[in-house]
């Protein structure tokens, strides 16, 4: 019995941490968060330039572009750092479930449906295992979004700045 620890796991496959870890790191959305950093700033910039696309027209409504270009130009992009904003949002909160998940001493499952709810206290090789898996794989992930986070405020920031300014 090699991995006695695993296969006593009562913790349906699905709802297992490390597992829901996988699926969120093979994710097409939730895998932005692994590429490498030139991948991850050309995915946020492809999302900020469709945001650009939507937030656009509403900023025209309010500031005709060919008589207040500077208000027309900070408007639609303030509206689209508001969109990448929640997509980050997004992004930081499915990896920050599962760092919660494997950083528990105990897993909450459900065998059938929601109404029997259990509890398996983790063994001490699956809590090293999966504290290993926090420290080094899902810390980098969380520290990226929050730095994004903070340079899409100071971006937002500047932008109130220029507006007052003008």
């Amino acid at each position: 019995m090699k991995n006695s620890s695993v296969s006593i796991c009562p913790v349906p496959q699905e709802q297992r941490p490390i597992n829901e870890y996988q699926e969120l790191k093979e994710s097409w959305f939730f895998s932005w968060g692994t590429l490498t950093l030139p991948q991850y700033l050309a995915k946020l910039g492809w999302v900020w330039g469709w945001s650009c696309l939507v937030s656009g027209p509403l900023a025209a409504a309010s500031f005709a572009p060919a008589k207040y270009p500077v208000q027309f130009a900070l408007c639609s992009a303030a509206g689209a750092g508001f969109i990448l904003g929640l997509v980050l949002l997004r992004l930081y909160l499915g990896w920050f479930y599962v760092r919660s998940r494997l950083s528990k001493p105990t897993v909450v499952y459900e065998e059938s449906g929601w109404y029997d709810g259990q509890c398996w206290r983790k063994t001490p090789e699956v809590m090293l295992q999966d504290q290993l898996i926090v420290n080094y794989q899902l810390e980098p992930i969380l520290k990226r979004l929050r730095q994004t986070f903070y340079g899409l405020t100071a971006f937002l920031i500047a932008e109130g700045v220029i507006w007052n300014c003008l």
